[in-house]
């Protein structure tokens, strides 16, 4: 869509003794206020910038961060949503390292990970390679990278001295289907992830097993690493494709983004919420569904804010539904962050926690919100 211009630089230049008043009459100015009511009410579905080199700078307040409900006051008036890369296959696994100060992510295609240096904004060509199809990445309360290999079908941590210590790749006997993403467990540093099969059923993002590789090795489920022991459990498997996961702000509850409609039929595009009980997790149960205006996108990776509200990659609906959709602690869709390319995974980061870092197709965005990120990654 074309930005219409409503001043033109010309006329702002021109000194103030030199300008004519407006004359305007009535008619003529509801007119014009209806024209721009009517621009205001279509924004929704209008907005979809492509972010391109030569794109002229967004007028504040930002209009693709949308709020939906009076509870998203976390749109700042005057800031807006960032592209800091392109060029990526399929971007996912956005973790942030407070330490180093960088933001880590995965390109599952291109077999590798990049790195964004909060210092400079500068990207390395490749942070590692070959990474093994990484997909979802985080780190532990000791600073070390946890990363869920499709290629290797295996969740795997890098230690301090530069080695990669295999942490889960399979189980009852059987090989994992293809790790999704992890999240670290503070009380007890257990981990805990989810294998939904996407890596071991193309070659694009990892290795197709057997020529008609439909059907998992395993149910497809969400595990439990034990820290101390290092055993493996399988804590639940209702969800058809457990896909990205977060604890809620009091760790209370683990939130699972389920997109088993990408094979399965009568699966639904929602969230589930369970509690936590102690290794365990107990009380399944949708706390939000992805339809919007009659359209339902996949939910993908998804992190919890410090007011308990989830930040949920979404997409493959198109433009006003692709981006970020925001729910309440109560899972009503509070807010949206419209983008151009579908969102595959979130996390918060910056030296404040208070910038949403956003992987999304072939790109990586950023936009701060008044709010903080509730985990370390």
């Amino acid at each position: 869509m074309e930005r219409i211009q409503l001043h033109r630089f010309e006329d702002l230049a021109v000194p103030a003794a030199r300008r004519r008043p407006a004359s305007i009459d009535r008619r003529s100015f509801l007119k014009a206020a209806t024209a721009l009511a009517g621009l205001t009410a279509m924004a929704p579905a209008a907005f979809a910038r492509n972010f391109g080199s030569g794109e002229e700078p967004v007028r504040y307040p930002d209009p693709d961060v949308v709020v939906l409900d009076k509870r998203f006051k976390y749109k700042l008036g005057n800031t807006p949503i960032q592209r800091l890369y392109r060029g990526t296959l399929w971007a996912e696994g956005p973790a942030w390292s407070a330490v180093d100060r960088y933001l880590l992510w995965s390109d599952i295609p291109n077999d590798e990970q990049l790195r964004w240096m909060e210092e400079d904004g500068h990207v390395g060509r490749r942070f590692r390679y070959p990474s093994g199809n990484s997909n979802g990445n985080t780190f532990d309360f000791q600073g070390r990278q946890i990363a869920c290999e499709h290629g290797n079908r295996r969740v795997v941590r890098y230690e301090s001295d530069g080695s990669i210590k295999v942490l889960a790749d399979s189980f009852d006997g059987k090989q994992l289907n293809a790790p999704n993403d992890a999240v670290v467990h503070p009380n007890d540093g257990a981990i805990w992830f989810t294998d939904p099969g996407y890596g071991s059923l193309m070659n694009y993002e990892g290795h197709r097993v057997g020529a008609n590789s439909v059907q998992p090795f395993q149910k497809e489920a969400i595990y439990r690493i034990d820290a101390q022991s290092g055993k493996l459990a399988k804590v639940a498997d209702q969800p058809f494709k457990p896909n990205g996961l977060c604890f809620s702000n009091d760790y209370t509850k683990l939130y699972v983004a389920d997109s088993g409609s990408s094979h399965y039929p009568e699966a639904k595009n929602v969230i589930w919420a369970f509690d936590i009980d102690g290794p365990g997790l107990k009380n399944p149960r949708i706390f939000a569904d992805m339809e919007l205006n009659g359209k339902s996108g996949f939910g993908d990776g998804l992190r919890c804010d410090e007011d308990g509200n989830v930040w949920v990659g979404a997409g493959w609906v198109g433009d006003g539904y692709d981006g970020v959709h925001v729910f309440a602690p109560g899972g009503e869709r509070i807010g949206q962050i419209r983008l151009p390319e579908i969102c595959a995974n979130v996390c918060f980061g910056g030296a404040k926690r208070n910038r949403l870092f956003m992987t999304a197709s072939q790109s990586l965005y950023a936009v701060y919100v008044e709010t903080r990120g509730a985990h370390i990654t």
